[in-house]
């Protein structure tokens, strides 16, 4: 049999040239498969299993990689700031668990929405952290979203007010919520307040400002270690 080849005018001539369609490109992909059948059949049948293996693994794991870096990223708590949602590991400062609480980060969320408030999310800290004593600007830490672009943040003995209303905070343990009072200027456009659940041993917006949106990972989105804290959010 043979195979049809279309054909198309040229201009000013009666002459016609062949068009490479998917046909074309069909039989060309076929014909590098069987490049690589052959390649792969010369090889004795012990060694052909472990290349096949060696392929399979590589490829997963350029696949994880590639996911890692794009669309999510695990992350581990390494301080009591967010206690009693996420755990640090005893005999750490305010710690309550028997390890470090490991999250994943939705890196692709801000790209299609806009944060939220009581969003948990990982962001990188801004310069003025080096306050606090933990770490600097660059380093990744893990708050709570509390305050909105335009909106004024505002404590009174542990209590968070937005624009003078009181906030319900379900997540904060009353016996750790201290008895801090402030007051701190509107929230600037494109930045958020974020606050540590901890509230009386966090290191937040309180101290080093609104954190740009920029400087937002993505919200922690699973809870996968340890295993009896699996948990989605």
């Amino acid at each position: 049999m043979h195979r049809s080849t279309r054909y198309e005018r040229t201009q000013g001539s009666r002459l016609r040239r062949p068009i490479r369609g998917s046909g074309y490109q069909a039989h060309n992909v076929g014909s590098n498969m069987r490049v690589l059948d052959r390649a792969q059949g010369r090889i004795p049948q012990p060694w052909r299993t472990i290349v096949d293996w060696l392929v399979t693994v590589a490829v997963a794991i350029l696949v994880v990689l590639a996911f890692q870096a794009e669309v999510a990223k695990p992350y581990r708590i390494p301080s009591g700031s967010m206690e009693p949602t996420l755990h640090c590991a005893k005999p750490g400062a305010f710690c309550e668990g028997r390890f470090d609480d490991r999250v994943i980060a939705n890196r692709l969320a801000y790209r299609f929405r806009d944060p939220e408030r009581g969003q948990v999310v990982v962001f990188t800290a801004p310069g003025a952290a080096e306050r606090c004593g933990e770490g600097n600007g660059g380093t990744t830490f893990v708050k709570r979203i509390v305050g909105l672009p335009g909106e004024q943040v505002s404590e009174r003995r542990g209590v968070v007010y937005i624009d003078g209303q009181r906030l319900i905070e379900p997540y904060v343990d009353p016996s750790r919520r201290g008895g801090t009072s402030g007051n701190w200027p509107p929230v600037a456009a494109g930045h958020y307040f974020l606050l540590g659940d901890n509230r009386a041993h966090s290191c937040d917006s309180r101290t080093w400002g609104a954190v740009p949106r920029s400087s937002l990972i993505g919200p922690a989105m699973l809870t996968y270690w340890p295993p009896s804290r699996l948990s989605f959010r």
